[in-house]
Formats: C-alpha cells, sequence, structure tokens
C-alpha cells in the first residue's frame, strides 16, 4: 500500500508530491521501500505508484546494475556451456569491442529504444549490414533476458530499423556437372582429402562435423552415421584434449543414413587406415580413433583442409569457394533429386524449417521452373 506527502522543494511555493512503498524483498524476506518524489500533483504520484506496485507483484525490479556487468554476468551464467564455442565467442566479441565502447557506463535500465537506435545508426556507418544485425541479435538477446529475469520491464531493442541494403548474395554450391571432375582433382591432389570432401558433399556435414567423427560414430552396416560432436580447430592446436566440443546447436546432433556407395567407401577407407595403424604402430593416433584424419591419426588442421581446397578448385578453373559451400551442394543435390525442405531440414540440423526455406528457396525456385518447362515440352509431344 502506497502512502503519499505533500511538500515544498527549497526555494520554491509550489507544492511537489512524493509516494512511499513498502514491500517485502522476495530473496532475504525483508522490509523494503520504494519511493519517488517530484510529482506535481497527487494524481500523478498515485498512477506513478500504482505502476510500481505492479512492478513490484510482477518481480520487475529495475536496479542500479550497470549494462557492463549484466551483459559479463549474461556471458558467464547464460551463455557460457549453452551454445558452441564459436557462438560465445563471437556474442563475447561484439560486447567487448562494439557494445560496451559505445555504451561504456550506461546503467541497464537507462537503455532506452531511442538511445539504442542511435546505437544501430552508428554501427551502421562503420559496418556492413549484415555485421550489425550479428551485434543486434547479442544485445536483443542479453535483454531479453534481463526482461525474464524481472531486470527491466521492456526489450529497448524490438522494433530497431536496421538501416543499409539487406545481403542479395546467393548461396555458393558446386554445380552438379562439375563435382565429377572436383572429386577427380581431389583424388590426384590427395586420397585423404578426397574422402573428407566427398563425405562433406554426400552428407551436408560441417567441416567441424566431419573432423569429429570417430568410427565409433559409423554403423557401416546400417550405413548411419551419428553426429553428436564437433572439433574446435583452434583448441586442437593448443591443447588436444580440448578438441571435441557440442555440435553448433541442439539440433545439429542427429542421424543420417548414407548412400551404398558413400559406405563401400568407407570401408575401403578403414582398410586403408588398419594399414597405417600396421605401419606406424605406436606412432599412429589410436587414442583419436577419427574417421577422416591425416595418416597419422591425427586430425585435418583447418588450414590444410583450406589449402587444399583452394587448389583444387583451382586445378578444376572453378571460381573460389569456401569449403561450407560443400554443405551447400549436398542441400542443391538433395533438391534436385525431389528431396522436401523437411527431409533436408532434419539431415543439415537446422533449427526449423524457415531456415533452410529462407536459405534455399532462391534455388528451389529454379529448380521448380526448371522442372516445368521440361514439362511442358512433355506435353508439347503429348497434345501433339
Amino acid at each position: 500500500m502506497a502512502t503519499f506527502h505533500k511538500y515544498k522543494k527549497k526555494g520554491s511555493n509550489k507544492d511537489f508530491w512524493e509516494y512511499r512503498i513498502y514491500y517485502q524483498d522476495p530473496i532475504t524476506r525483508k522490509t523494503r521501500e520504494k519511493s519517488k518524489k517530484g510529482f506535481t500533483s497527487k494524481p500523478e504520484a498515485k498512477l506513478a505508484a500504482e505502476e510500481m506496485e505492479r512492478k513490484l507483484r510482477e518481480g520487475i525490479l529495475e536496479t542500479d546494475e550497470s549494462l557492463k556487468t549484466w551483459l559479463d554476468t549474461w556471458l558467464k551464467e547464460y551463455k557460457k556451456g549453452t551454445v558452441a564455442k564459436g557462438t560465445f565467442d563471437k556474442h563475447e566479441l561484439n560486447i567487448r569491442t562494439r557494445i560496451l565502447p559505445y555504451f561504456q557506463d550506461i546503467l541497464l535500465k537507462d537503455v532506452k529504444p531511442v538511445l539504442y537506435q542511435k546505437f544501430i545508426n552508428h554501427l551502421g556507418e562503420r559496418f556492413s549490414r549484415e555485421t550489425v544485425k550479428i551485434v543486434h541479435s547479442t544485445m536483443h538477446n542479453a535483454l531479453e533476458k534481463a526482461v525474464t529475469l524481472g531486470k527491466i520491464s521492456k526489450n529497448p531493442c524490438n522494433g530497431v530499423e536496421i538501416r543499409g541494403e539487406k545481403n542479395k548474395r546467393e548461396i555458393q554450391f558446386i554445380e552438379s556437372e562439375y563435382i565429377s571432375n572436383f572429386l577427380k582433382e581431389a583424388y590426384q591432389y590427395g586420397y585423404i582429402y578426397w574422402i573428407f570432401f566427398k563425405v562433406l558433399i554426400e552428407t551436408g556435414m560441417r567441416k567441424g562435423e566431419a573432423a569429429a567423427l570417430q568410427w565409433t560414430d559409423i554403423d557401416l552396416k546400417n550405413k548411419m552415421i551419428n553426429i553428436n560432436k564437433s572439433l574446435d580447430f583452434q583448441a586442437a592446436a593448443k591443447d588436444p584434449k580440448e578438441m571435441f566440443i557440442g555440435t553448433k546447436t541442439s539440433n545439429s546432433v542427429r542421424k543420417i543414413t548414407i548412400s551404398q556407395s558413400l559406405a563401400n567407401d568407407l570401408h575401403f577407407h578403414k582398410k586403408y587406415q588398419n594399414q597405417n595403424k600396421l605401419s606406424l604402430k605406436e606412432n599412429y593416433r589410436h587414442d583419436l580413433n577419427l574417421v577422416l584424419c591425416r595418416n597419422d591419426g591425427n586430425y585435418m588442421p583447418k588450414t590444410s583442409l583450406f589449402n587444399a581446397f583452394s587448389r583444387i578448385l583451382k586445378k578444376c578453373e572453378l571460381p573460389s569457394l569456401p569449403i561450407h559451400s560443400l554443405r551447400h551442394t549436398h542441400a542443391v543435390l538433395l533438391l534436385e533429386a525431389g528431396a522436401d525442405m523437411k527431409y533436408i531440414q532434419e539431415r543439415l540440423g537446422h533449427g526449423s524449417i524457415q531456415i533452410t526455406s529462407d536459405v534455399y528457396s532462391h534455388i528451389s525456385k529454379k529448380i521448380e521452373e526448371s522442372t516445368m518447362n521440361k514439362f511442358e515440352d512433355y506435353m508439347k509431344n503429348v497434345l501433339e
């Protein structure tokens, strides 16, 4: 229950009003007080007191916690260990290099929509639209959690306008007619690269997922691969004990079927590795039990994969592409084979079918147009 008091400011004859609310702290069970002065009328003070009482009932207790303190807490208590290391590092980098240099020591409760829009506009003048969207994602997620915990009543990041042109760059992939030649050149370059890239093309796995595959993850009899972890290339270079991490998201943990052709390749690959184990004996990394690895059983370094992929593309006279394009290549092959979006979503481990549809809608439309053209040509012959 609120109480109200009329008072005069020093040096003024005008009346002002103050409210005081006594409430019980839900954690300590101690009685605490909330008060605010400066209202020009009792009705104005009553409205403000009612709003504060509502917040107290709902557990929304805005504090004098700084934005910096909250973001640090959010990272350590709510993100670390719950998201992939790469995602955590992205959030930490955004906070350290983009968000805090702008907001500095501002209080969490003082981040208002107008101020946040100015921050987004400030970023838009210096970085690409895509970079601004990534930073916005970090800030929005952090403040949404603050709303959930009752630290602030509304998320000031909602409704922000991000300026600039949308990224219209199409997905990159190797077209089906060039895949055979690519794999021939890969085989000539080096068998271990050929098998690595062939697995990516035939499964759509991320390179980290493929590099982390162990023989215990593969059921050749039933032609199944269990994707349950990823390889952190950076950590592997520093401490091999830290090389295995979780998949990008929880949806990325999945089991996929493979073709008989790939199963045959992996049967051969297992025999190939066994020969290396016999030759190298204790010098072979038996402990890692990796499927796609160097000849001594150690993991494939990221730079080696990158260099090999770039050189093979050059030999094939194909444009420069990231290794991730092989994941897109697999998805396009599935579309060309008539697979629906739901199947592709589950195979790639996307969090929702909307993500899959957004990424591959352009390709899907091209395939539909091509199919309809073939149908029209066929119907001309039927109807003649």
